[in-house]
């Protein structure tokens, strides 16, 4: 069996700076209809920087959460923007770090239950440090914080976001191996 869907019909609800909302009618393998609410996105990327093993992390409050959050520097993309680039100025903007290679390290589906956004993380351990350009009305902290240290932040609820779990993880696997 086919466990694809086909769009019928949709229309958009609203059409923003960061996302798209549109409502689509699909019809489902079994030939039935269903009804899909999609958040369009840009996407956004991010980037794994280590150093030592330490990983610098930026903490900011993120409003929706009402709280300070722990994450890898980040950033949404731009219409049009390489992800690369994008993180590339995320990195500089949010902790004055310029990174002298970027390689893509991982794709992330966020909530594939209703948006499209893929986060692209990249990996960097050669940089350069130059000055934050943060942009108008962002206040971020940066740190490097020792691989255990973060570990411990992750498992003790402290660090919550997923794109930064997923990362580290992968990073903490592959010094394993």
């Amino acid at each position: 069996m086919k466990l694809t869907e086909k769009k019928v019909d949709g229309k958009v609800v609203y059409d923003g700076k960061i996302l798209k909302l549109e409502v689509d009618e699909v019809e489902l393998a079994d030939g039935s209809h269903s009804v899909r609410e999609c958040v369009r996105h840009n996407g956004g990327a991010a980037v794994l920087c280590v150093c030592d093993e330490k990983v610098l992390l930026v903490k900011q409050f993120r409003y929706l959460y009402n709280r300070e959050l722990y994450e890898i520097p980040a950033g949404k993309l731009e219409k049009g923007e390489s992800p690369e680039i994008a993180a590339a100025r995320e990195l500089e903007e949010e902790t004055g770090i310029l990174a002298e290679t970027l390689v893509p390290y991982l794709n992330i589906y966020p909530t594939p239950g209703y948006t499209d956004e893929i986060i692209r993380v990249f990996f960097t351990d050669k940089f350069t440090v130059t000055q934050k350009k943060p942009d108008e009305g962002e206040f971020v902290t940066s740190e490097f914080i020792p691989l255990q240290e973060v570990m411990e932040m992750i498992e003790n609820g402290v660090l919550c976001d997923a794109k930064t779990i997923a990362a580290v993880y992968k990073y903490a696997f592959t010094l394993k191996k």
